[in-house]
């Protein structure tokens, strides 16, 4: 047997030498040594020689496997063969995937949660589709408030008509949050909001908004203001200018506008980013919470004006109009 298997290696040598191809190469393989090969072949035949032989020749096959494998491998780099499949050059520079990113909104409140979360902020949610309760009553809002008419809100038609909106402020979720809280309680909510408003460079008929609550002992007026300064100087930089001046809402009292100063076609305006104040006391009562022990404040703020200022996005509108060579710039 050994006589043979000197036989068939150098017949296995000589035809590899002839090969030109992969393809070839491969069916060398196969037929020498491959699962059904012929060394195969050898394998089996081994356990009818003798015992005193089989060690001589068991040893005579490894070897021309051994050298075989390697006449194989040799022969494949003669040939630049990659066996396996096409051939690739690792060298070649790789192809650039197209890559998303995220939206400047979105981008805009992962930022604002950040900010708040590290003053002790818990984040709270709840509907966009909300009841006229927690939208106007809850809130102070009466019934003959003109706020409440429908040419300042998206009423739902149909049998709901009057009854179900969408909320025209995240306040709603404070009401909510102190429904189903007990004080103190420190939350902002984020979403989106909807009124009826005409379109220009500062107003949008829906935009998104944080609202901040809370709701402790002996919660004042600083206690808010510090709240919003060190909110501004952290978000948009220590040289961030803003101002809070005397206003009005049913929900708060004392009441104030934020403003803050925005570069607006070239000229820089104080520009509104939201209203806040100290929570009214007819709204901790209709949630059941004791004004005379509790206090709290409580803002919204738009998020749309907060990009706007820190992106030096001039219109509003460029935000919902999807042009991704305008998204792209904030990536």
């Amino acid at each position: 047997m050994l006589a043979e298997i000197d036989a068939k290696e150098r017949a296995a040598l000589e035809s590899i030498t002839a090969l030109t191809d992969a393809a070839a190469l491969e069916a060398w393989k196969s037929k020498w040594i491959g699962p059904q090969g012929a060394l195969r072949d050898f394998m089996a035949a081994l356990k009818s020689v003798s015992k005193d032989e089989k060690p001589a020749v068991g040893a005579r096959l490894n070897q021309c496997k051994g050298t075989l494998e390697a006449a194989y491998e040799s022969r494949k780099l003669t040939l630049g063969a990659t066996v396996s499949g096409p051939q690739i050059d690792v060298t070649e520079p790789a192809v650039e995937l197209p890559q998303g990113c995220r939206h400047v909104i979105a981008r805009t409140i992962e930022e604002i949660v950040d900010v708040f979360s590290r003053m002790g902020f818990a984040i709270a949610d709840g509907p966009e589709l909300e009841d006229e309760w927690h939208n106007f009553n809850a809130l102070n809002i009466p019934a003959d408030h003109p706020a409440r008419g429908p040419a300042d809100n998206f009423y739902l038609g149909g049998e709901a008509a009057g009854k179900l909106l969408l909320r025209t402020q995240t306040s709603t979720v404070q009401i909510r949050a102190m429904e189903s809280q007990k004080p103190p309680l420190k939350v902002i909510a984020i979403g989106r909001v909807y009124r009826p408003d005409t379109h220009d460079a500062t107003h949008y008929s829906m935009f998104h908004q944080v609202e901040g609550l809370y709701i402790d002992r002996g919660v004042s007026m600083v206690d808010l203001k510090t709240t919003l300064v060190q909110f501004a100087k952290v978000f948009f930089g220590p040289e961030a200018e803003v101002r809070m001046r005397p206003s009005f809402f049913p929900f708060t009292e004392p009441s104030a506008e934020l403003d803050m100063k925005m570069k607006i076609k070239g000229e820089w305006k104080w520009v509104e980013l939201g209203g806040c104040g100290m929570v009214d006391p007819n709204v901790l009562t209709a949630v059941g919470i004791d004004p005379e022990e509790w206090t709290g404040f409580a803002f919204g703020l738009g998020i749309e004006r907060i990009a706007m200022r820190k992106y030096g996005i001039t219109d509003i509108r460029l935000l919902f109009e999807n042009d991704a060579r305008f998204l792209r710039q904030f990536a």
